[in-house]
């Protein structure tokens, strides 16, 4: 693993970990709506992640069975939608009560989104603290030409 594929991983975790954020960040602020264009609640989000390659010939595969160096870092391959119950309420003067006063509230957990932040946010500065630790190196091996 050359040192420049390190800096790409942490960045590449860097860029998906913060589209994570994003979305959680999303879900916090839509935690009330309680009508979205379609109609209905707003359905909570998830983004999932995969294993980025960084090459894809065959000769790259055969090199990796023979000597692996781990992964290319990681992408975002999905931004789903959580398709659990929605959540329902009594109150029957909300403009978007039935019949019987019910209102039908978002699938989104507040605390368990805040939960999501709190590992995220750690998930990216665990990437900053490595991506700092690439550019020290860097600068230290150039600093024993001198």
């Amino acid at each position: 693993m050359s040192f420049l594929s390190s800096m790409n991983i942490s960045a590449s975790a860097l860029t998906a970990t913060r589209l994570r954020m994003d979305v959680i960040a999303e879900n916090i602020a839509n935690s009330s709506t309680t009508r979205t264009e379609t109609g209905d609640p707003y359905r909570r989000r998830f983004v999932v992640f995969q294993e980025r390659n960084s090459d894809r010939e065959f000769a790259s595969f055969f090199h990796r069975a023979r000597r692996p160096t781990g992964g290319g870092g990681v992408r975002v391959v999905h931004i789903g939608e959580d398709m659990s119950d929605f959540k329902y309420d009594f109150n029957p003067t909300h403009p978007d009560a039935d019949e019987h006063g019910m209102v039908r509230l978002p699938n989104v957990e507040v605390v368990q989104e805040m939960v999501d932040m709190m590992s995220a946010f750690r998930a990216y500065e665990a990437n900053i603290t490595a991506l700092n630790v690439f550019k020290d190196m860097a600068t230290r091996t150039l600093e024993i030409g001198r």
